[in-house]
């Protein structure tokens, strides 16, 4: 049995969906199971990384976790699981991390400084670790939706810096390969997708398989934050954004890795891929 945590999220989806796939026992930990939509086939048990008193019920009779936490308390979270995972038996962790926890690798600081607070938890527990490090998801380009569909427009504070960009199947695609091959305890894997483009030319790509034209617009970290403001989205991740914005137009974030192929044996995904699956929803 693999216990998936954010199991509801981008890229928890796709984990679930590949370990059925490849024949596994899934439980999908979720803090709503009545508004879950899983295959018959997952076994979903209510629980909230932020209460470690719900997490016994959903490791217990779990071989292997997949652990994705969010946010400032990211080590507090995953030092309570693991804790939970040693006493309960619990033979390996896949940690679902970021780029830039390894040296050399460009991301957000902070996002990085949270999720190597979870890595040490995890490696401090004793349990048998996996840690995979994406860099920035194709299926941010979501947020784009409203003002394509009701503007023709995409705004963005990356100006002309590129980074590679990797699709959220070849993320849960390594972390699948480590819940159920051996040999990855103790490793860590950073991850990209295989081309470095600007937004710019990703809006460019989107277009065409849109069948429409999408114009880029570029805005200052200002507007961007006050964008983020009326979203809703909370300071301490808007502070996080901009500095790894300011990352993408120092041309500090372009590096691409070969991880994916490596672990995979197979090519890593193009955002035209993710572009084609996508159009419906900018139409």
């Amino acid at each position: 049995m693999i216990l998936v945590t954010g199991a509801t999220g981008t890229v928890g989806r796709e984990v679930v969906a590949q370990l059925l796939a490849a024949g596994e026992k899934v439980r999908a930990l979720t803090r709503d199971p009545g508004k879950t939509r899983f295959d018959g086939a997952v076994e979903v048990v209510k629980g909230d990384l932020s209460q470690p008193e719900t997490l016994l019920p959903a490791v217990q009779g779990a071989d292997k976790i997949f652990s994705l936490a969010l946010g400032l308390q990211i080590g507090e979270q995953e030092r309570s699981l693991a804790q939970i995972a040693k006493k309960a038996g619990v033979r390996q962790i896949v940690k679902l991390s970021v780029l830039g926890v390894g040296e050399g690798q460009a991301s957000t600081r902070a996002i990085a400084e949270w999720h190597a607070a979870g890595e040490r938890a995890i490696e401090e527990s004793g349990v048998p670790w996996t840690f995979v490090r994406p860099g920035r998801f194709m299926s941010n380009a979501m947020m784009w939706r409203d003002p394509v569909r009701n503007q023709g427009k995409v705004f963005s504070n990356f100006a002309d810096g590129k980074s590679p960009a990797i699709h959220p199947k070849d993320i849960a695609a390594v972390a699948v390969q480590a819940l159920t091959t051996s040999g990855h305890e103790g490793k860590a894997y950073p991850l990209t997708g295989p081309e470095a483009f600007s937004i710019g030319e990703e809006v460019k790509i989107l277009s065409e398989a849109v069948g429409k034209p999408i114009e880029y617009v570029t805005i200052s970290d200002e507007q961007a934050r006050a964008g983020m403001q009326r979203s809703g989205m909370p300071d301490y991740l808007i502070n996080a954004l901009l500095q790894f914005a300011e990352q993408v137009r120092s041309g500090n974030a372009a590096q691409i890795l070969t991880t994916v192929e490596q672990v995979l044996g197979r090519k890593a995904l193009t955002f035209k891929d993710w572009a084609r699956e996508n159009a419906a929803v900018f139409c």
